[in-house]
């Protein structure tokens, strides 16, 4: 089902662009107390958690790309979700808790394996596996191919937040206008983090990583190599969560904007394209995980965030 979203952007950041940046350059980030849990991957890799306390309903995160807690969305979702009675688990990627990861390949936008094996472990806990999850980007992305590969998610609701539905559409979409930006931005994160995990030991591949400069050549030289796809569309091909929406029927909310500058207006799925418990929540403005409201500018309100908690409320609180 594709519903109209109630969302009306501030009159003070109209364009896709200011919804999308604003949050990363004025939002505080707090950052709860959590504790720490390492999950040992079947492969001898390994995922960190950050863990709230308390006794309410489990709610998994899953950032976007090269996020971390540091993410204008995550300290401040984890703090509200302690606030409302809900404990928050914080999944951090491969190599994005600090410590860089331990095999070669890093994670993707298709590393649903890894979601699986973190739930699984959750799952052996005395509270369960996670009541809910939210994806925020390629969190989200990973997210709804996980819900639509399996028949018995170890999870009862989910939330995906500006997924990119075709990765080839977003990898077009970032090389065009402003949208470069982010491009670049990105890119320079992903080589450094490379850099990184190979700073202590022999790199496996012979690359010019200063003559990288967009999404197709690094996936292409180092994400479909290093994970065992036949090269860059493969690897969009098989990863993008569009084609598995259909099979979802976990009870799914997708927020997104249709001029998200990450992905074009046609990226968006149709209706038949949506599994039975899926409902996408369209706004026609909104931006890349921004949705901010408010009648000014030193009294913004962060909308995306109320309507994850006001649905986790509805859903979990009941």
């Amino acid at each position: 089902m594709i519903t109209k979203s109630p969302f009306r952007p501030a009159w003070w950041l109209p364009s896709p662009h200011l919804q999308t940046l604003w949050p990363s350059l004025a939002r505080r980030c707090p950052r709860p107390p959590l504790e720490s849990r390492r999950i040992e991957l079947a492969d001898g890799d390994f995922i960190d958690l950050a863990i709230g306390n308390g006794d309410g309903p489990r709610v998994l995160i899953v950032h976007g790309l090269e996020g971390d807690m540091n993410s204008h969305y995550a300290g401040s979702l984890v703090a509200r979700l302690a606030r409302e009675g809900f404990v928050p688990v914080f999944m951090h990627l491969r190599g994005c808790s600090g410590e860089p990861n331990r095999l070669d390949r890093a994670y993707h936008s298709g590393a649903s394996e890894d979601l699986a094996e973190v739930l699984a472990a959750l799952t052996t806990d005395r509270q369960g596996p996670p009541a809910a999850a939210v994806g925020f980007s390629l969190g989200a992305n990973l997210l709804l191919k996980y819900l639509g590969e399996r028949e018995q998610p170890r999870t009862r609701h989910a939330i995906a937040v500006s997924p990119p539905f075709v990765l080839r559409d977003a990898m077009l979409r970032l090389n065009i206008g402003h949208s470069r930006i982010y491009r670049h931005y990105l890119i320079t994160r992903l080589k450094q983090s490379h850099r990184d995990r190979f700073s202590e030991r022999p790199a496996p591949l012979d690359l010019d990583l200063d003559g990288i400069k967009d999404f197709n050549s690094f996936d292409e030289q180092i994400t479909a190599p290093l994970s065992g796809f036949d090269g860059v569309f493969d690897y969009y091909n098989r990863a993008s969560c569009r084609q598995f929406l259909q099979q979802i029927q976990t009870p799914t909310l997708i927020i997104h904007a249709a001029d998200d500058p990450f992905m074009f207006p046609a990226t968006v799925p149709f209706e038949h394209e949506l599994g039975p418990g899926v409902t996408l929540e369209l706004a026609s403005r909104g931006g890349h995980v921004g949705f901010i409201s408010g009648a000014l500018p030193w009294r913004p309100v962060y909308w995306l965030e109320e309507r994850i908690i006001e649905h986790l409320r509805e859903k979990l609180l009941r």
